[in-house]
């Protein structure tokens, strides 16, 4: 019983000084002397930017996503280039909405008027992410803060470093690994997609076109599949939006994953999550339990928040858009 306590104390241990060692200089109370009162003023622009539209909230939680997978957690996908050729401008990134750069170009305004050149764009993407989940009903949490902005942004390193609506379990999951992310955490992650829309044409293949034999995806809700048909139709206005989660499209909730077990997985890799063997237990045990999902969710969001962190490069940006010239 020793020696098997011994070598369990060792594990956990080795866990702990991982998580760690990948936080690198990442610190709750970063801005404790230097801005105390960060959290406070990110939070009131945010709220009031949820409050003018809940749009702000999928689109910050979508940002955050999309700059941790590229050039790491960094506000690189913030960057604007008069060429068109920064991270923004890449296919992939183009559906981007909007408000989830407005969220953080707001709260950055309100935290340079009081704490200027001290906070860096990157961090305040992550305050503002934690916030938004908050908002729409989800855990709040601890964020990690000291990182550093980065300086290179370009549009051709995006699509081989960012999932594909369309991809299956094991693209997925290879993905993910590249960001020292496992199974658990991409089915986690994936949980975002409790809230926020789509367009139709990352769904058309599944509802038209999947194979010569079965034009519609096999594994759809036959009714959610009609559903979506009357959303998005086969020529439909690529403006058209069809929203992530039928049952409560506005609440960071678990009915994600109780979708997935009826088949109304908007994406093909949202549904692959629960056809996949490898996935399948873990998607069951987040539509049974909310606050499993809840407490997972919290570990996964701050491990991927040190993806790619820089604390002795790069700089604090004093517009998140544009490089310190």
């Amino acid at each position: 019983m020793e020696k098997k306590c011994a070598i369990f104390c060792t594990l956990v241990l080795l866990v702990l000084c991982t998580e760690y060692v990948s936080a690198g200089e990442l610190k709750n109370n970063f801005y404790e002397k230097s801005c105390p009162n960060l959290e406070a003023i990110v939070g009131g622009a945010v709220t009031d930017k949820y409050r003018q539209t809940f749009v702000a909230a999928p689109a910050t939680l979508r940002l955050f996503f999309h700059d941790c997978f590229v050039e790491g957690c960094d506000a690189s996908v913030m960057i604007i280039s008069p060429n068109g050729d920064a991270e923004a401008d890449a296919p992939n990134n183009l559906s981007l909405g909007g408000e989830g750069f407005d969220t953080v170009i707001k709260a950055k305004k309100a935290v340079e008027a009081e704490c200027p050149g001290v906070v860096s764009c990157a961090d305040i993407l992550t305050l503002a992410t934690r916030d938004v989940v908050y908002l729409s009903g989800g855990p709040y949490y601890t964020v990690e803060l000291g990182r550093r902005d980065g300086v290179i942004s370009k549009a051709s390193t995006v699509q081989n470093n960012l999932p594909d609506p369309g991809f299956n379990y094991e693209q997925l999951k290879a993905m993910f690994a590249k960001n020292n992310l496992n199974e658990v955490d991409l089915v986690t992650l994936s949980g975002a997609h409790t809230i926020g829309s789509s367009h139709c044409n990352h769904i058309t293949k599944r509802l038209y076109n999947f194979s010569p034999s079965n034009p519609i995806d096999p594994t759809l809700n036959p009714t959610y599949a009609q559903q979506l048909m009357q959303v998005c139709p086969l020529n439909a206005n690529p403006n058209v939006v069809a929203v992530m989660d039928p049952a409560t499209p506005r609440t960071f909730d678990n009915l994600y994953y109780q979708n997935l077990v009826q088949g109304k997985g908007l994406f093909n890799s949202d549904q692959v999550l629960f056809s996949s063997p490898k996935s399948r237990r873990t998607v069951e045990e987040f539509a049974r339990n909310m606050s499993s999902f809840s407490s997972r969710f919290i570990k996964t969001i701050t491990k991927l928040g040190r993806v790619g962190v820089k604390t002795s490069t790069g700089e604090i940006r004093r517009d998140c858009t544009r490089i310190n010239s």
